[in-house]
């Protein structure tokens, strides 16, 4: 069975935000404005995401 994933898309820059959301970004595997990162679903994943909303979004 293939594992569900999840694509993020960055919007939002990471200047001037709090050094832990930063880290989520890189964590993410984003660090520049609309790149793409395609990442297994998991709880873990969704409380990152969740963490830097305003700066992410969900690509279907």
């Amino acid at each position: 069975m293939a594992k569900k994933t999840v694509k993020v898309q960055q919007v939002g820059s990471p200047i001037g935000r709090k050094k832990d959301q930063r880290a989520t970004l890189v964590g993410l595997g984003l660090n520049k404005i609309n790149r793409v990162s395609e990442l297994e679903d998991t709880p873990s994943v969704r409380g990152m995401i969740a963490k830097v909303q305003h700066l992410v979004e969900i690509v279907e």
